[in-house]
């Protein structure tokens, strides 16, 4: 049961917290960043730190953390799932369960633009940075880097991405860069999911740090133009992998929409978070093997 697993995570963190790092260098690691099919299929799980809990009509879905780790656990088992992305107490639970072995890992490096707040925008890096999942040996680091032309945090958050940019690469390691264009609606950010917008999110991006050698993008789906992928898609060279984002009303659509888009040269997989972990039925193996099913 969970909850047993759980009362192991909470003596491991109690009595022997180094326990993390031991588990953290026994995992066992990929021999390929894709899997099977050549592409990238991650469970994303690291909407919590950012105070971001919902899940479909669930305002705190996520905060129930025993539910949050039994369902990944679920998606972590199915096969062709080949990755997951989430902050460090995420990925250390997950650890000390002895779920990451074989997976990509990638640590969430930028938290601090907490949903709803004044700030948002001025997304501080408080999880991850660029040594530590370089020591703990995870394959990528991803950041979140939402330009809003109207507020002078932005550069900030740019710059910031950028540095992280540049030192994972030195480490040979991963940089996932997820881009948006964005403003406050009714003192609420919100991403400009246009085709012209994602258009150029990706060529900013893509221009991060001192090398694109390690650089891969997370763009969304966009639905304002028939040939709006290919656009985006076509902006640049470098890998990108689609997100899932909110919990959508009709899984079915978001599901064929991704299997369009993965036809593309550079669209190289997945990273689903909510969708997959908290489906309008409750099946997340289903729903996982569905996502799979479309590498």
């Amino acid at each position: 049961m969970i909850s047993d697993r759980i009362g192991s995570i909470v003596r491991a963190r109690t009595a022997s917290p180094e326990a993390i790092a031991e588990a953290a260098r026994r995992r066992v690691r990929p021999v390929s960043l894709v899997g099977p099919s050549g592409k990238l299929m991650v469970i994303a799980a690291d909407h919590p730190a950012r105070g971001s809990l919902r899940a479909g009509s669930d305002p705190m879905a996520m905060a129930d953390r025993a539910g949050l780790l039994e369902r990944l656990l679920v998606a972590l088992s199915r096969p062709g799932v080949n990755g997951v992305l989430g902050t460090a107490d995420i990925l250390e639970d997950l650890l000390l369960l002895g779920a990451l072995d074989g997976k990509v890992v990638v640590g969430s490096m930028n938290r601090g633009g907490l949903a709803g707040t004044s700030f948002e925008i001025d997304d501080r890096f408080t999880g991850y940075d660029a040594s530590s999942i370089d020591a703990m040996g995870f394959e990528m680091g991803k950041m979140l880097m939402r330009i809003d032309p109207d507020d002078a945090a932005t550069p900030v958050t740019m710059q910031a991405c950028a540095n992280a940019v540049t030192q994972l690469a030195a480490r040979e390691r991963i940089a996932m860069v997820e881009p948006f264009i964005s403003r406050r609606v009714d003192g609420r950010v919100v991403n400009d999911l246009s085709t012209d917008a994602v258009v150029r999110s990706v060529t900013v991006a893509a221009g991060l740090g001192s090398t694109s050698a390690y650089t891969w993008l997370k763009l969304p789906v966009v639905d304002d133009d028939p040939d709006g992928m290919e656009r985006v898609l076509g902006a640049s060279t470098l890998p990108a992998v689609l997100l899932g984002g909110e919990v959508p009303d009709d899984p079915d659509a978001a599901f064929r929409r991704w299997e369009k888009v993965l036809r593309l040269p550079t669209a190289m997989g997945l990273v689903v978070g909510r969708t997959l972990l908290y489906p309008p039925d409750g099946d997340v193996a289903g729903a996982v093997d569905t996502a799979v099913s479309l590498l």
